[in-house]
């Protein structure tokens, strides 16, 4: 199978080629050759590549700043992705496009099911939402995959964030009322390449299995990397103000996904294990 995947210098995108080219042609276009929102360069490059499939991680994934410019999200992470379903339709390839657990307004008291009703809760939420509905009406041979809470090597993230500040000995603030799924990069790109293996198209809810607080995953992160004894006050949203709303209740089940066989481990092995790989882990 040739694969051509977008955002070439983000992290899910540089897991998923190296993933990937085990058993399969990969391209990973520059992103100086493939701006997402000029659809005559993603027309040429789509068409130049001729791939099976389009795997669509590229994003303007900050969420806080999507909400100071919404426009720009929606060019982004909505138009954007319409450019990148025509192309691949044109081209007749299939999608694999790469959503998020915001889509859905988390005030369900529930985990979410695939094709449970959205509401977007944020603008962030609201231009991934738009790519939704892009890829859905222009390419029929369509993956929607949605994600949560990413984490990976190669940067800093939520865990570093927390260990870091543990390390510098600072007050841990962290919230108990937001929820959704704690995912590991290394696993979710294992996932990816076992679904497009399936051929069946679809929305899926793609994350390691479990859902918990922002607060429940900072205390396992501390404890597994030997930071048992420091304390995490526990505050709420509403004590945490930011330009982004996130969504409170926004766990996702992975119904569709357990059915094509297709399942991340628990999140707690799954943050172990970056631990280690980081060598972190206590």
């Amino acid at each position: 199978m040739k694969i051509l995947i977008t955002g070439a210098a983000g992290k899910m995108a540089t897991a998923l080629a190296a993933q990937l080219r085990t058993q399969h042609e990969v391209v990973t276009p520059a992103e100086s050759e493939m701006d997402i929102t000029d659809f005559s360069v993603v027309q040429q490059q789509i068409t130049a590549h001729r791939p099976d499939i389009v795997i669509h991680p590229a994003a303007w994934t900050d969420v806080d700043g999507c909400a100071r410019d919404p426009l720009r999200a929606v060019q982004i992470n909505g138009l954007g992705t319409q450019n990148i379903a025509v192309a691949a339709a044109n081209a007749g390839a299939a999608i694999l496009y790469i959503s998020s657990n915001e889509v859905f307004d988390g005030l369900s008291d529930q985990l979410y099911f695939e094709y449970d009703a959205t509401n977007p809760a944020n603008p962030y939420g609201y231009s991934k939402w738009v790519g939704e509905q892009a890829v859905k009406s222009l390419n029929p041979r369509h993956y929607i995959v949605r994600t949560s809470w990413v984490f990976a090597h190669g940067g800093r993230n939520f865990i570093h964030a927390i260990l870091d500040a543990a390390k510098a000995g600072k007050n841990l603030r962290v919230v108990t009322d937001e929820i959704a799924n704690p995912t590991y990069n290394d696993d979710l790109v294992v996932a990816l390449g076992q679904l497009i293996e399936t051929g069946r198209y679809g929305i899926y809810h793609l994350t390691n299995e479990g859902a918990a607080t922002r607060y429940d995953f900072a205390r396992h992160a501390l404890d597994a990397a030997g930071y048992a004894d420091v304390p995490i006050e526990p505050i709420k949203l509403a004590d945490w103000p930011r330009p982004s709303t996130p969504p409170p209740n926004a766990g996702l089940a992975n119904m569709a996904g357990s059915m094509v066989g297709v399942m991340l481990r628990p999140w707690q092995e799954a943050v172990d294990a970056f631990l280690v790989k980081e060598g972190l882990h206590k």
